[in-house]
């Protein structure tokens, strides 16, 4: 792992700058999905062509993220962040004064990559300027960041993109960047990556059998999930009885749910992450029950959304710990892993949900959520016996980042 150089650094600024720059990007990420009929309108393409910017984005985060953190292991965590959050303000300039489709489609892969590798630097950096038994709440600054962007930022932007159009919304992005840049600049304590820590040396503990393994239990989790939440609008319709500004608050709740999760799931990561995970999958099971037994009931339905958002992404802090733990030396390439896994679990949950529901109905959707989940409880057991190599974390850390 790495450790910081300054004597002097302030966690609660560096970690709230991270926060800032975590919720920013995430704003990016999900304003296409706020405003999709309003792009496809104005570049004259299909939803479908508009929809494909939004897995864009998921493909330049989860294969673009963990190549270029493998291609920057050498570099200074701080010279990382600084260089990422400035490709990711000039790529959001691109859909906010080019009118041209390709280009944007382009500048999506590119904002995702970014925003990978970003979550990588920034899990480093925040976790080598706490102690040991803090890093588990540091880690879940960074996550509550991308979670607290889904439920605020994503319907603050829709409705700047509803008064002065979509590009608007990306003008308050690239705004929002470079404040964020600034502060970087002043806070960011300087994070050089261990010596001899090659880049090769660190993919052999990344990509060790024991922190792939645990990966899927993240993968599993938020698909069992996303079976479900991708398709809610249409079982509130169907089941529920529910319609029209209603729903939208059914997405609020799920969105705070998610933010509150994140949030509260560092203390548990750092009491035990292992067994948040097998609880994380248990309460996602139990909720999807819910929701698929009890759905009928408008308050039922909304206790169930919110249990499956605040149980869920309440894993996300003791995925990261446990893949930082486990990967030891390969921690700053490992530290991008859990974001790939994610975005494959709800790429795969999405569709496995689709196809249910175009089969059997929308409770069928959610039916395959509980069986994800099963797999994930299983999984999750099962990795709750994998042991951190005794090289680590506790190993590299210095007084002075403590401070």
């Amino acid at each position: 792992m790495t450790t910081t150089t300054r004597t002097r650094v302030r966690p609660a600024a560096v970690l709230t700058v991270l926060f800032a720059g975590a919720f920013v990007m995430g704003c990016a990420e999900m304003l296409v999905v706020g405003m999709i009929d309003l792009i496809a309108d104005d570049l004259s393409v299909s939803l479908a062509a508009a929809g494909a910017l939004v897995t864009a984005n998921a493909l330049g985060l989860a294969l673009g993220g963990p190549l270029l953190t493998f291609l920057t292991t050498r570099f200074d965590r701080r010279h990382v962040l600084l260089a990422t959050a400035s490709v990711f303000l000039v790529a959001n300039l691109l859909p906010a004064l080019v009118a041209d489709y390709p280009v944007f489609l382009v500048a999506r892969v590119v904002i995702g990559a970014a925003q990978g590798l970003f979550i990588a630097a920034a899990m480093v950096t925040a976790t080598s300027i706490v102690p040991p038994e803090r890093t588990g709440r540091a880690m879940s600054v960074v996550i509550s960041g991308f979670a607290t962007a889904s439920a605020l930022g994503l319907p603050l932007g829709t409705l700047i993109g509803q008064a002065v159009g979509w590009r608007g919304s990306f003008v308050a992005v690239v705004g929002g960047a470079a404040v964020v840049l600034v502060l970087l600049v002043f806070v960011l304590p300087s994070v050089p990556t261990d010596a001899g820590s090659g880049a090769l040396g660190q993919a052999r503990h990344a990509f060790a059998p024991r922190v792939l393994a645990v990966l899927s239990v993240s993968f599993l989790t938020f698909a069992a999930m996303l079976a479900a939440i991708t398709y809610l609008v249409p079982f509130l319709d169907q089941v529920t009885g529910l319609s029209g500004p209603l729903v939208t608050l059914y997405l609020l709740v799920y969105g705070v749910s998610t933010t509150v999760g994140s949030a509260l799931g560092g203390r548990f990561a750092d009491a035990n992450a292992a067994r948040m995970l097998i609880i994380g999958a248990i309460g996602v099971l139990i909720s999807l029950g819910i929701l698929l037994a009890f759905g009928g009931n408008a308050w039922v339905a909304g206790f169930a959304v919110l249990g499956i958002g605040m149980l869920g992404m309440g894993t996300a802090p003791s995925i990261q710990h446990r893949v930082v733990s486990l990967a030891g030396p390969g921690a700053p390439l490992a530290a991008s892993l859990p974001a790939s896994a994610v975005n494959a679990g709800i790429a795969c949950g999405s569709l496995a949900g689709g196809i249910a529901l175009d089969q059997r109905g929308v409770g069928f959707a959610v039916f395959t959520g509980m069986g994800i989940a099963v797999l994930a409880i299983a999984v999750a057991w099962a990795t709750s016996f994998l042991k951190a190599p005794r090289y680590g974390r506790e190993e590299s850390f210095t007084p002075d980042s403590r401070m």
